[in-house]
């Protein structure tokens, strides 16, 4: 197969546009699609082509890409580019999705002849925007001479978790992954939050635990973000976080493992999004252990 494909993305907010407009540096033929289409009309200028519909944004690709909320985002918007499928159009699935959506993403997929790869990525705005995103990915071998291209133009390194997209190996990867990432965020947060109610100096805290084993790069980036008042444009919103942190609890509850600092981050992220910060980064759940948000 020729190198040079045509890729629908569907779904461009931070992530979706970061990798649709990498897709379009490498050379591939883009062709977009956003509920809100003013988020996707600055990709024109990239060379893509914007879609009113997603029927009209999958019409002709060799690779379809999802990059939505959530699983049944994808499924719903999935469903609406019916009419422009065609058999043997590769689906490339990067939506956080779930374990439980899974089935039935891949169900549609196979109901509809779509090669289905279950392909979350790691990272955030900034490694999105340099196309250095870590792809994890999950599907069959006979059509990966399409999806390579796709993954080398959004992704530094893809690591294959297996050869079935259905049964979710790379999205389990993913809910493990972002576990560690968002209860390290909002340890960040109450760490500083601690700090200001016991009228420490956070620098302090800082210089306590530098160079040993506690110290940590993503510690001093999301603190930056909270002391610099620094949350927007986030790297990962809050709101997106709160989802994110509910599959993981689902998933631990429906495979009989309780995930109590899980749990407790969601709340976090739930109580700041209700606060108002859910379009902030998601270290912006330092202000959820502020009652009164003036404190903070």
């Amino acid at each position: 197969m020729n190198d040079k494909l045509t890729v629908s993305v569907l779904g461009t907010g931070i992530m979706g546009t970061a990798m649709a407009r990498n897709l379009a540096r490498a050379g591939h033929r883009v062709r977009a699609w956003n509920r809100s289409r003013a988020k996707a009309e600055p990709l024109a200028a990239d060379g893509a082509y914007v879609a009113d519909t997603p029927a009209d944004a999958v019409r002709g690709a060799d690779a379809v890409l999802t990059m939505l909320y959530d699983g049944a985002s994808a499924l719903e918007v999935m469903r609406e580019a019916v009419p422009g499928l065609r058999p043997g159009t590769v689906w490339v699935q990067s939506t956080t999705a779930g374990i439980e959506a899974i089935g039935d993403l891949a169900a549609f997929a196979q109901s509809y002849q779509l090669p289905f790869y279950d392909a979350p990525v790691l990272g955030t705005r900034q490694p999105a925007e340099a196309g250095k995103l870590l792809v994890l990915a999950a599907g069959p071998v006979e059509e990966r001479d399409v999806v390579t291209p796709v993954f080398d133009a959004v992704g530094a390194r893809t690591v294959w978790t297996g050869d079935d997209g259905a049964a979710g190996s790379a999205t389990r990867l993913k809910l493990v992954a972002n576990s560690w990432v968002i209860a390290a965020t909002n340890a960040t947060g109450e760490a500083l939050a601690l700090s200001r109610a016991l009228g420490v100096d956070p620098q302090d805290f800082f210089d306590v635990i530098a160079g040993g084993p506690l110290d940590m790069g993503y510690l001093h980036a999301k603190a930056d973000l909270i002391l610099g008042d620094r949350l927007t444009p986030a790297a990962f919103a809050v709101t997106t976080a709160a989802k994110d942190a509910r599959l993981i609890v689902e998933a631990g509850e429906r495979h009989g493992v309780r995930l109590d600092v899980a749990a407790a981050g969601a709340e976090r992220l739930r109580r700041a999004a209700a606060q108002g910060h859910g379009d902030e980064d998601m270290a912006a759940a330092y202000f959820a252990s502020f009652d009164d948000e003036s404190r903070a």
